[in-house]
């Protein structure tokens, strides 16, 4: 194994985002593209209910603008969410012709569906309820082709590194030995930090690590605090990793029940069970706390099982292997963290305030969102800023001469410890940030609790000063760490509710 890379375009993340950037890349370029396990473990690969796209007769860019607007609280940057919503149709044929099959209808068209806080059925799926899944894998055979496309998998990104202020590479730990890996454009596409939760939907290597590093290269960071729940995860008393119950399930016409099976969405919001999914989180939270449940019920029992399984054949086997059968039971549901809104800041191509240093998918902000995204824009997100990305990469490679680097005309911004402390438990420490971040910092916030997670998690930091960076779990504890400090610290700063950030504090007069 080489300790030392050096390569045109380094990309750091295998989900959607970092391999259809990669695939847009020129192909006279070197491109490496890391994947923290194998290239089919991600969030992308998790996406269930679909891509959303303006591709029907009766829809409109104008429409997906307003309702994603809705969603975000206003607080979408319209500038980018414009050439998110317009770019769409063009990215979408582009995935076909890379391989991705979509459902389609007897006739040829594409099939679309409805999914919460949408006016219309814009949402394209595959493979019923595994478009996610289905994606990766047609774009995974295209990356194996590619000669241009070298993969590295079980790989962790380290830290970047700096030359100038410029970003000339990042260091990366596999196999306990820490990589340079010097490029002329570093790409970060890490996805999620569901890790840091005790309850996700999240891939279980989501530890926030893109973030993480950026944020100490001194990359902007922004709106943290937008950490969106996903209203409907199956239901079990164990804690981690969720299996989701597609928004799309609501879409097809299901319910949501409290307690003594009464309806309840129609109570708070006119669109009822389709309502934004911040919206809907919130209000499951209010019910359960009503009823003192730690649950509530979907239903979509007035469909039947043949279409369910045609339709939804991944969540309805995995319903079935847990003893429902959601043709004839109520499946029992609740919100847990999903996607984080907020990351590294990037303009219209996704470029970073680092030179040469860009973000892509979940661990950047486009600003897009708003507050609170709109449920299966994150697929898009990641195929049009994807191709802004490698578009620009591809101009500014076209006339640049790359000049090989080493470690002596490098500056590796961080130095690694050699010596571990041996008394660090750091499965513990984990778990006690999972702990806390579910108890003080989950979808209601209070400036006491705020507080209280801060003092604690500063505490957690303390005592990983001094452990070893050639261990993957190290790492990933201080990453967590750092990721939510920022979380942290940007609840504290927005004192009103707006979005996915929800404070009960006395004087803002909130209630739950």
């Amino acid at each position: 194994m080489k300790l030392n890379y050096n390569v045109d375009v380094v990309i750091v993340g295998a989900g959607l985002a970092g391999m259809y950037t990669a695939l847009k890349i020129n192909p006279d370029f070197e491109v490496l593209l890391l994947s923290k396990e194998a290239v089919d473990e991600n969030n992308s690969s998790l996406a269930q209910g679909g891509i959303a796209a303006c591709v029907k007769s009766d829809d409109s860019f104008k429409l997906h603008i307003e309702d994603t607007l809705e969603a975000g609280s206003n607080m979408n940057d319209i500038d980018k969410l414009e050439q998110l919503v317009k770019c769409a149709p063009n990215n979408i044929e582009e995935l076909i012709a890379l391989g991705v099959e979509f459902d389609r209808e007897d006739n040829g068209s594409i099939k679309s569906t409805m999914e919460g806080g949408h006016s219309r059925r814009r949402v394209l799926h595959a493979g019923g309820d595994a478009t996610g899944r289905e994606i990766v894998k047609a774009l995974s055979i295209q990356v194996k082709n590619r000669s241009n496309i070298t993969v590295l998998e079980d790989i962790m990104a380290l830290d970047l590194i700096l030359n100038d202020s410029k970003c000339v590479g990042i260091t990366a730990l596999k196999d306990s030995k820490i990589l340079n890996i010097y490029s002329n454009d570093t790409v970060i596409a890490t996805g999620g930090i569901g890790e840091i939760y005790n309850n996700s939907t999240n891939s279980t290597i989501a530890t926030g690590d893109g973030i993480a590093m950026a944020y100490r290269g001194g990359c902007e960071i922004n709106n943290m605090e937008f950490i969106q729940f996903h209203p409907t995860a199956f239901y079990s008393k164990d804690k981690g990793k969720k299996f989701l119950i597609s928004e799309a399930v609501r879409g097809e016409g299901a319910v949501l029940r409290n307690k003594s099976g009464e309806r309840f969405m129609e109570k708070y919001h006119p669109s009822k069970d389709l309502a934004p999914r911040d919206i809907v989180s919130q209000c499951i939270y209010k019910e359960m706390e009503k009823s003192n449940t730690d649950h509530v019920y979907l239903d979509i029992t007035h469909r039947d099982k043949e279409y369910l399984e045609n339709r939804f054949p991944t969540i309805y086997n995995q319903c079935l292997a847990n003893g429902i059968d959601m043709s004839k039971d109520l499946i029992p549901v609740l919100p847990v963290q999903h996607y984080s809104i907020g990351g590294i800041k990037v303009d219209m191509v996704g470029r970073t305030n680092i030179p040469s240093l860009y973000a892509c998918g979940e661990c950047s902000n486009t600003g897009v969102h708003g507050a609170n995204r709109l449920a299966s824009n994150s697929l898009l997100e990641c195929i049009v800023f994807g191709k802004k990305i490698s578009n620009d990469i591809n101009k500014n490679l076209e006339c640049f001469e790359q000049a090989k680097l080493s470690d002596k005309d490098t500056l590796v911004k961080n130095q690694y410890n050699v010596q571990s402390n041996t008394d660090i438990d750091i499965y513990k420490v984990k778990k006690e940030i999972k702990e806390t971040m579910e108890k003080y910092v989950g979808i209601v916030r209070w400036e006491s609790g705020l507080l209280n997670a801060k003092k604690k998690i500063e505490g957690l930091s303390e005592k990983l000063k001094s452990c070893l960076e050639s261990e993957r779990a190290c790492q990933e504890a201080k990453n967590m760490i750092t990721i939510a400090l920022l979380i942290i610290n940007a609840c504290l700063d927005r004192k009103e509710s707006i979005g996915c950030h929800f404070r009960i504090d006395k004087n803002n007069g909130e209630q739950i």
